[in-house]
């Protein structure tokens, strides 16, 4: 798509997302100019950190109300890690943080239990709970790559896909519309995290 853009807030993980939709073909622009942004035709919001200095930085430079922009105009917008949290109403971190509301939920930390490392960090299964064209040719079960101690927490239905960590079942892929994110890191997540980063750039909602 001729208007492809990948957010960039100062998120950690920006330079391997970015290797990552090169690697698949894709050419898109990095940027950190809202008005880039509010006009890209499809978007990708990745992240790693927490909440709190996120929606800094969201708020105070215009980006947060760009990316929701692009999803009330109904273009393709991928959300992950915490690009999947701060598409959420709120989240527990930093002592309780507003965050961009497009979806309704919260991001909430994992709970403690005997034996659990937190965060919640290496591979893991993902079982899809429906279907979403980003997932098309990928088996439920299938192993992707987590690093995060928060999690999204989102009415069922627009919940696409669970995983297990210690006694905790937990959502892992949410989305409506023309708005889909994954606590996983699809750029670690070797030829599965490819392939949904490529079924994205496809996908035409």
């Amino acid at each position: 798509m001729a208007n492809f853009v990948v957010v960039d807030y100062g998120a950690g993980n920006l330079t391997s997302v970015a290797n990552a939709l090169y690697h698949i073909g894709e050419t898109p622009t990095i940027s950190r100019d809202p008005s880039v942004i509010a006009a890209a035709d499809r978007l990708v919001f990745p992240g790693v950190g927490a909440a709190g200095s996120a929606m800094n930085t969201l708020v105070q430079t215009g980006i947060g109300e760009a990316i929701a922009t692009v999803v009330k105009r109904g273009n393709p917008v991928l959300g992950i890690c915490i690009g999947c949290q701060i598409i959420l109403e709120n989240s527990e971190e930093d002592g309780g943080v507003k965050t961009l509301g497009l979806l309704p939920g919260k991001a909430v930390r994992f709970k403690d239990e005997p034996g659990l490392k937190i965060p919640h960090m290496g591979w893991n299964q993902v079982n899809f709970t429906k279907q979403h064209p980003i997932f098309t040719g990928i088996e439920s079960g299938s192993e992707f790559y987590y690093v995060h101690s928060y999690h999204p927490q989102v009415p069922e239905e627009i919940s696409f896909a669970e995983t297990t960590y210690g006694t905790q079942t937990f959502q892992c892929a949410v989305g409506r519309d023309t708005l889909i994110a994954t606590q996983f890191h699809l750029e670690k997540s070797g030829e599965f995290g490819l392939k949904v980063l490529k079924n994205f750039c496809g996908w035409n909602p």
